[in-house]
């Protein structure tokens, strides 16, 4: 499955993310509650409204004087060394621009003596942001001079403007800082956090009291909603930074959206580390953070959807909404405990989701169709060709079932890697094309069996698929042994090219054993051990042609060279035209039967064969020929029958032929023993079904039995 570390490692031409958040360094304008409140407050920052009047003038000039000496001494920023400098600073009598008519009452501590505009202005203009709690006085004051009408309407407008101005520098001051906030000092980021803070109180407060002034509304001010924005705006230049391209690798949208991704979770994880432990709880930095980036994503990947994506991207798409941003990045372990209860959602909708999982199925499937097609075209074109198959081991070796299960493999793995239940729809769809393929495979084997017989590698090539079929044997009883249905479908071709190339393997040895069977019909059968141990040496010569097969494979065809034998032994002994008429006959044919049936047995499995459910085939039948009892003779049969279940009354009566002391009445009593229903009679290992019976092959004095 894909790994996150594999995605977030560095790509080639693109420059490192340090481990702390990157924002951006270029400052920006962040927007204000209006355009043209904005506007308003940063021209009354600079206009004339902040030079005093001139009677103010020379009092002015001997603050700025003072300002300038305390700037020099290099004098506490802080609001209560601020205000003690403030103290006792104004003589009496002297004018200033904006002159409080009362105490301020809502600034505890506060000196009965406030700074003036233009102190402030300079302070703002410094980055001291201790001048906030005097602003928040000023215009506590000038809302009381306004409630109590001794100001004119004017007088009041030229000074909320020059307060309205100061705030206007304030504000780009606390956000300034707030926008940028693991550049600031830890002391600067709080006071920026409790000048939001101080002014979100203010704007409820304010919005509680009673309505209603002769001074424009300026509240809300929604300071902590210009945070937020400004939060989505450093997400989206953090996210949409340009990411280098390159002539190999991962196409731009991979490498657009992994960029997205290993940043994302490592601002977050700055976020959560460095940054919520200094913000207020009401800020809920890591949800106003993590719902930014977010939203961004989505966006991105939703656009990306709505175009007709090639394969690679769709199945990029998909790995990015339902594996990796999920599982590596929101339950990442350490942002697991901080997102759960924020639910960010999906990056995209689930039907948006459901259509590019039926693409990517589609493509899947008939991408592994296609390459499974090209795999069987290139092999078949070797065995034409009459190239020699590989060695591996000893073994003749086939790549075509690596081949075809590793892209099996690799696209269920791909289906996986989305969601464990993609992986489960595919794989039955995966599973047909298989079965499918091995029917090809079977056609195109069967097809080589017939026309190239003539070729050098012919044998080679046909132990090489033999041998393939246990690979793809092992490969679906170990992959998908659970689904017995499909199971046994997909081993029915191998079980054919197995069967069938066991033939062609076997063709000129059992030609060869033809004419040494016939000679079981053509002497004595006081003589048959001879032709018996002549035709296990021909066949021991024989097996060294079959080293190359895989040993599992090898004993098979043991197996299928034992089933030979059994078979043509009764065949013979079916077709003998030999009746024994006495007891002390019958038991000694018998007694040839049960050695050779020794013989046979033993050279088998002494070479591999494991077929034990033949070992009783022969001797049984000896039983048979040797009893003389007329029940006993019934249970014999009765018996066999249920070791043999394709065992006839066509293969009992070429037996009984033999028993030349038993009347046809008798005959037919034996025979009515096959005709009790005991059950289904299908052999799991054909044996008589592969003996023909004719009439033929009985004594002319019996052929009437069958009638």
């Amino acid at each position: 499955m894909l790994k996150m570390m594999t995605f977030f490692q560095g790509l080639p031409g693109e420059r490192p993310v340090p481990g702390a958040v990157d924002f951006p360094r270029s400052p920006q304008k962040l927007p204000s509650t209006s355009e043209g409140e904005s506007e308003a407050s940063m021209s009354e920052a600079s206009s004339e409204d902040l030079v005093p009047s001139p009677e103010t003038g020379a009092a002015l000039e001997r603050d700025e004087e003072r300002a300038a000496k305390k700037e020099k001494k290099k004098k506490s920023k802080g609001l209560s060394s601020m205000l003690k400098v403030f103290k006792g600073r104004r003589k009496k009598g002297q004018p200033s621009s904006v002159e409080p008519e009362a105490e301020p009452n809502a600034s505890p501590g506060l000196d009965s003596r406030l700074p003036t505009v233009e102190e402030l202005k300079v302070d703002l203009e410094h980055g001291r942001l201790e001048a906030a709690r005097p602003l928040l006085a000023l215009e506590r004051e000038l809302l009381e001079t306004a409630a109590a009408g001794r100001l004119s309407d004017q007088e009041l407008v030229r000074r909320q403007s020059k307060v309205e101005a100061l705030y206007a520098l304030l504000r780009d001051q606390v956000l300034g800082v707030l926008r940028r906030p693991l550049e600031a000092a830890p002391e600067q980021l709080r006071q920026a956090l409790a000048v939001v803070a101080e002014q979100e109180l203010e704007d409820r407060q304010v919005a509680a009291g009673p309505g209603g002034s002769a001074l424009a509304p300026t509240r809300p001010r929604h300071w902590l909603q210009l945070w937020r924005r400004g939060v989505t705006q450093a997400a989206e230049e953090r996210l949409s930074q340009p990411v280098a391209t390159g002539a190999e690798g991962p196409s731009a949208a991979e490498r657009t959206f992994l960029h997205m991704g290993r940043t994302m979770k490592e601002d977050l994880e700055a976020v959560v580390e460095r940054l919520k432990p200094l913000f207020p709880a009401e800020f809920h930095v890591v949800a106003a953070y993590a719902e930014s980036y977010h939203q961004y994503f989505a966006a991105q990947l939703a656009a990306m959807a709505q175009f007709e994506l090639c394969e690679r991207d769709t199945y990029m798409l998909l790995v990015w909404v339902q594996n990796l941003y999920p599982n590596d990045i929101i339950n990442s372990p350490k942002l697991a405990g901080e997102l759960q209860g924020i639910r960010l959602g999906s990056l995209l909708p689930p039907k948006q989701i459901r259509l590019l999982e039926a693409t990517f199925l589609s493509n899947e499937v008939a991408n592994v169709k296609e390459l499974m097609a090209r795999a069987l075209e290139l092999e078949s074109q070797r065995w034409a060709q009459d190239v020699p198959p590989q060695r591996l081991d000893g073994h003749c070796h086939s790549e075509l079932a690596i081949d075809v299960i590793q892209i099996v493999s690799q696209s269920q793995a791909k289906a996986e890697s989305i969601t464990s239940d993609l992986g489960v729809q595919i794989r039955q769809v995966l599973l047909l094309e298989l079965a499918g393929f091995l029917r090809s495979y079977q056609r195109a084997f069967d097809d080589f069996l017939e026309r190239y017989k003539q070729l050098k590698n012919y044998r080679a090539n046909v132990i090489a698929n033999i041998n393939n079929c246990l690979s793809f044997r092992a490969s679906v009883e170990q992959r998908w042994q659970t689904l017995q249905d499909t199971h046994s479908h997909l081993l029915v071709p191998l079980n054919e090219i197995k069967t069938h190339g066991f033939d062609s393997l076997l063709q000129n040895l059992f030609l060869d054993l033809k004419p040494l069977f016939k000679r079981f019909t053509q002497t004595r059968w006081s003589a048959p051990v001879e032709i018996l141990e002549e035709i296990l040496a021909t066949v021991s010569e024989r097996l060294p042609e079959f080293s190359e097969l895989q040993d599992s494979v090898r004993k098979e065809l043991m197996e299928a060279v034992h089933l030979h034998l059994v078979k043509e032994y009764i065949i013979r002994l079916s077709k003998r035209r030999l009746i024994l008429k006495t007891a002390e006959q019958q038991q000694q044919l018998a007694r040839h039967i049960l050695s050779n049936a020794d013989l046979i047995h033993c050279f088998c499995t002494q070479n591999g064969s494991s077929a034990n459910w033949l070992s009783l085939a022969l001797p049984r039948l000896a039983e048979i020929i040797c009893l003389q009892d007329l029940n006993a003779i019934k249970i014999e049969v009765a018996t066999y029958v249920t070791w043999y279940p394709d065992f006839s009354k066509g293969h009992l009566n070429a037996i009984l032929a033999i028993k030349g002391n038993l009347s046809s009445s008798e005959v037919r009593s034996i025979r009515s023993i096959l005709d009790i229903n005991t059950g289904p009679h299908e052999s799991t290992h054909p044996l008589f079904s592969l003996i023909r019976i004719s009439w033929f092959f009985l004594p002319w004095s019996h052929w009437w039995v069958n009638r």
